[in-house]
């Protein structure tokens, strides 16, 4: 189908989303809370773009809304840049302490507002990391408390006995909130002290014994396939695949 996006005809899939639209055509819309892993949560709204047919005209969020044919998107315009800017401050004078945050503060030219500014905090509640770990860990994290206490964490800030320490949650967070330290012995994340695994074939510190015997269980692998780090398991696929071709 087509449809058209500042100015451009394009021609997209059915079911997909303005953003995925969007990008596919190297159109740039800003995000926060969404990754191309799992889809969009529509929670920030910096995505949020003006869309136009015949008979009306709208805000949404183009990370969750999908495209019909014929639709007209504007991805900025005077309003949808102040919601922006607002947001960014918003989010600025809770994580201000974030790089991240603070850069998107100096580039959307945001002014100060007035707000108390939350000191030493990071973490905007973008909720990546509870996804990463809803679909790649075991759900060991999630939003605790309410309002303005509302803070991502383990269940009363103890050790959590589900987590794998995979630190896919640190990985993904766009402000590098999530604390990590990590030697070539051990992984410390969330309160809790994990043993790393060593590649069998190149000895790197790879993941934790945890991650990989949850891997194990989920995939039906034996405990010896699994360590192996991807780097090491690509050069053998490559090497196979090289050595089939001949």
């Amino acid at each position: 189908m087509k449809i058209m996006i500042d100015q451009q005809v394009l021609e997209v899939n059915p079911g997909v989303t303005i953003l995925e639209a969007a990008r596919q055509h190297g159109i740039h819309i800003p995000t926060l809370c969404y990754h191309e892993a799992f889809g969009g949560q529509g929670m920030c709204r910096m995505c949020m773009v003006e869309v136009r047919t015949s008979h009306s005209r709208k805000v949404v969020a183009a990370c969750t809304y999908p495209v019909q044919s014929g639709i007209e998107v504007q991805t900025s315009t005077p309003e949808i840049e102040k919601g922006r800017r607002t947001i960014v401050a918003l989010l600025y004078r809770n994580a201000p302490d974030s790089g991240f945050m603070q850069k998107l503060y100096t580039d959307y030219d945001c002014l100060e507002n007035g707000l108390a500014v939350n000191n030493g905090e990071r973490c905007i509640l973008c909720r990546l990391c509870v996804r990463a770990c809803e679909e790649i860990g075991s759900s060991a994290i999630s939003a605790v408390l309410r309002g303005t206490e509302k803070r991502i964490g383990t269940p009363f800030d103890e050790a959590s006995a589900v987590c794998i320490g995979c630190a896919a949650c640190a990985n993904i967070c766009p402000t590098e909130a999530i604390a990590v330290e990590q030697t070539d012995q051990d992984r410390t994340i969330w309160n809790r002290t994990f043993t790393m695994v060593q590649c069998r074939s190149c000895g790197r510190s790879f993941a934790t014994r945890e991650q990989l015997d949850y891997i194990s269980q989920k995939t039906g692998l034996a405990g010896l396939d699994l360590e192996v780090c991807d780097l090491c398991r690509k050069k053998k696929l490559a090497a196979k695949i090289e050595q089939f071709a001949r």
